[in-house]
């Protein structure tokens, strides 16, 4: 027996050896190829699609380049993998994730700054502007961007042309009147079977992702210095932050709003069954909710003391491996954030075009004016604004949405709950 498990694990012990060998890249002086990895969570499945097709194309036309895509899950999936791989001393070349990440991978001497690359390249002229927030912490760029989107709301027209409403909601109190309006008893149960809006619950950065724009509508921050990276600098016990996580609960306290089932704020059943009017989404579920049928509009978020939506998307970092994988990785960061690639890429997804150049062409303009909801989407960008790159801001995004979590629940007070966080990251930060 001992010898057969010796023999076993002999066995096992080569493949894996073997395996690894076959993992290892190839250099460029052996094969003339250097070839490259990206790590990304792109979803849904068709959009993956898209991004193999224009994979495809830059091996196609870079015969010294091979790059291959892998689908590494979602981003509660990729982070252990990630961490692993860094511990583990084998990290991908590029990694496609949202810009949050930035302070941890920096810490962990895991990526390289891009400075240098960028500075040099003709494609860093034609960026979106508000889009070198997420690029930069601590005053040097780790990440360019690859798809950009923002948050809006979606809705049904043909459920509030049954409710008689003609005009968009454009404050928060209209937005409330307007959930009030849409929601219904249908089946005469006397239970409402039909919410005005639907509220992401859960601890995840989905439900932080979308509340902050309420936070900064109402002309709130995080922190008492804008756009700092030092969480020392969180100031979450503020007027604006108890006003914004007051009126979701006031959505509910009025029986306009329902829960999402837990960290599931993002699907959009409900929506699509008619169970709920509107819902928080960005431009990413466009081509989804297009295949089901459902009639469906945009509209902006409603203001307080300002506008304001989150900017969302990911962007590609890269790892330190070496001088020749670096330079390949981002060679094909700057095919990611090209004209044509951008074009492809927004017109195939709905993600809106990080390069202006093809978000002014003449393609992509004819596309937007028959797609009404991505015009919606790109007057709003004006608007945007990136989650900020706090180093912890995990902790800082978990604790925040513990809060407004609490608050949507009825267990604590817009200030009580603000006030545990504030603790919570105090003892964690100083």
């Amino acid at each position: 027996m001992w010898r057969r498990l010796g023999h076993c694990f002999l066995v096992g012990w080569m493949l894996l050896v073997l395996t690894g060998c076959q993992l290892l890249p190839v250099s460029a002086a052996e094969s003339g190829v250097t070839k490259i990895t990206l790590w990304h969570g792109v979803n849904p499945p068709s959009n993956r699609d898209v991004l193999q097709t224009l994979v495809d194309q830059f091996n196609q036309e870079h015969s010294d380049i091979q790059v291959e895509s892998l689908y590494v899950g979602q981003e509660d999936q990729q982070t252990p993998k990630i961490l692993a791989a860094i511990v583990g001393n084998s990290p991908p070349d590029l990694l496609w994730y949202n810009p949050t990440i930035t302070g941890r991978l920096v810490e962990m001497a895991a990526i390289r700054p891009l400075d240098d690359l960028l500075a040099a390249s003709p494609v860093g002229d034609e960026l979106d502007p508000s889009l070198w927030e997420s690029m930069q912490f601590q005053g040097r760029i780790w990440s360019v961007p690859f798809g950009t989107n923002n948050a809006g709301i979606f809705y049904r027209p043909s459920l509030f042309k049954a409710a008689g409403i003609t005009q968009m909601p454009q404050t928060w109190e209209e937005l409330r009147q307007v959930a009030h309006q849409l929601t219904r008893d249908t089946d005469g149960d006397g239970r409402s079977d039909r919410y005005g809006i639907l509220l992401p619950l859960g601890k995840g950065d989905w439900t932080v992702f979308m509340w902050l724009p309420f936070l900064w509508s109402a002309g709130g921050e995080l922190t008492d210095k804008a756009n700092t990276t030092n969480p020392e600098n969180l100031q979450l016990v503020t007027s604006e932050a108890i006003a914004a996580l007051q009126f979701w609960r006031d959505l509910l306290d009025d029986g306009s709003a329902v829960l999402s089932l837990p960290e599931r704020g993002y699907e959009m059943d409900g929506f699509v069954a008619g169970k709920v009017a509107m819902e928080f989404s960005g431009p990413w579920t466009l081509a989804a909710l297009q295949a089901t049928g459902a009639d469906f509009a945009v509209l902006p978020i409603p203001r307080q003391e300002r506008h304001a939506t989150v900017i969302g998307g990911e962007n590609l970092f890269v790892f330190k491996t070496t001088p020749e994988r670096e330079q390949a990785a981002f060679t094909f960061a700057e095919y990611a954030m090209s004209e044509a690639f951008q074009t492809q890429w927004a017109m195939g997804t709905g993600y809106l075009p990080v390069n202006l150049k093809a978000r002014e062409s003449e393609v992509y303009q004819q596309f937007a004016e028959g797609q009404p909801a991505v015009k919606v989407f790109l007057e709003q960008a004006k608007y945007g604004r990136s989650r900020p790159l706090f180093r912890g801001y995990r902790r800082i995004s978990e604790n925040l949405g513990r809060a407004i979590e609490a608050v949507l629940l009825g267990k604590r007070s817009p200030k009580q709950a603000l006030q545990d966080a504030q603790r919570r990251l105090d003892l964690i930060f100083r």
